[in-house]
């Protein structure tokens, strides 16, 4: 006998282990379907912006307690290499104690592991993992899910089913690529003086140079072409803190010493439809974005938080949810897709009219307190900010 629930969600990653926290804590019955057969062990340096926004939604669902390695951020210096014009944006200017932190990619989801199996214990939430979803059907009231396990084929039904595993290929959802050319390396980066809890965002002509504080030293999310991020990541490490100190000047003092380097293929996949059927996208199955800035986990953490939102105010069975959902995300979506893709294009461009526009432009926002406030808390809250 096909068995019922009231929601699915597709992927255990961050996302999709938030979704499942909270529609459970709504006292749904939720399956979480999830293609590790183990839990989440820690790995090599993956660095993970978190707003504090973000912090605010892990704090509800009891998860930020067990994160007390994040490093704050309480000021993101903004820069363009060789060019006039920065800012400044402060977390006191906003009203918050800190603007973002920084941790690894793994410790969030190991904490979210933890509260996914303590959900276990106390809610109506089911994990079935080493699983993958072959199919997703809809009818008007419910989606058939069907998956194969070890234990074989199988299927479930439910009212609701959130995609979060960063694919969309059960669903018919037409998906828009923009291939930026450009690849990020990130690696762990000490130096000799410290942090002071100040990020740094460069933007140069091949892409976004990031140093984040974290631990005693730097997260490093360095954009350039692809070929350039194979060498640098295979660089001899004092070649690499050679390079990386040229690039980025000694605004941070000097680069002694480099490790956990890795390269990551950037491009924008953006779903047409974040909603289809009974089910919606959320996370990167929504919109998987550049890292510049840092918006791609948050406004994925916001997606997942609001469809369990939306599901406590309307209930799983209602007809109009879905529709609700993705009139409830639309601004925040196309903001934060189009604030992130803008600053691609603007920021990775030497032509000089431009190059002196934007030097312009950070310095007319440096000199306006308001302007800096309004920019800050959308990029740290989304459009509701």
């Amino acid at each position: 006998m096909t068995e019922r629930f009231d929601a699915v969600v597709i992927g255990g990653g961050p996302v999709g282990a938030a979704a499942a926290l909270e529609m459970s804590a709504a006292d749904l019955s939720v399956l979480l379907i999830e293609a590790r057969e183990g839990l989440a062990a820690s790995g090599d340096l993956r660095p993970l912006a978190l707003s504090y926004g973000s912090r605010l939604i892990l704090e509800r669902l009891g998860v930020w307690q067990a994160l007390e390695a994040a490093t704050p951020i309480e000021r993101i210096h903004v820069s363009q290499r060789g060019r006039f014009g920065r800012t400044v944006l402060t977390a006191a200017e906003a009203g918050l104690p800190a603007l973002g932190y920084v941790l690894d990619y793994a410790a969030v989801l190991c904490a979210l592991d933890e509260a996914v199996e303590g959900a276990r214990l106390s809610t109506s939430l089911r994990v079935l993992r080493g699983a993958r979803v072959t199919t997703i059907a809809h009818d008007r009231n419910s989606a058939r899910v069907t998956f194969e396990s070890a234990a074989g084929p199988a299927d479930c039904r439910a009212s609701v089913v959130a995609v979060a595993d960063g694919r969309a290929e059960a669903l018919d959802v037409p998906v828009r690529v923009v291939d930026y050319g450009q690849s990020a390396v990130s690696a762990r980066i000490d130096t000799d003086r410290g942090h002071a809890r100040m990020a740094y965002e460069r933007f140069t002509s091949e892409g976004p140079l990031a140093l984040l504080p974290y631990g005693s030293g730097y997260a490093v999310v360095w954009t350039t072409t692809a070929e350039r991020a194979e060498g640098l990541r295979d660089a001899a490490p004092q070649e690499f803190v050679d390079r990386l100190q040229d690039r980025f000047g000694e605004r941070a003092g000097r680069f002694t010493a480099v490790s956990a380097r890795a390269v990551h293929r950037l491009a924008l996949r953006i779903a047409e439809h974040p909603t289809c059927g009974r089910a919606a996208l959320v996370g990167n199955s929504a919109q998987a974005l550049h890292p510049v800035a840092g918006q791609g986990f948050n406004l994925g953490l916001r997606d997942a938080w609001e469809l369990a939102a939306e599901i406590r105010k309307r209930g799983a069975d209602d007809e109009g949810l879905l529709q609700a959902y993705g009139a409830r995300r639309r601004v925040d979506r196309r903001g934060g897709i189009a604030f992130t893709h803008a600053l691609v294009k603007i920021f990775s461009n030497d032509w000089l009219p431009l190059a002196l526009a934007r030097g312009a432009g950070l310095t007319v926002l440096d000199c306006v307190p308001p302007a800096k406030k309004f920019v800050a808390r959308r990029m740290i809250f989304g459009a509701r900010g």
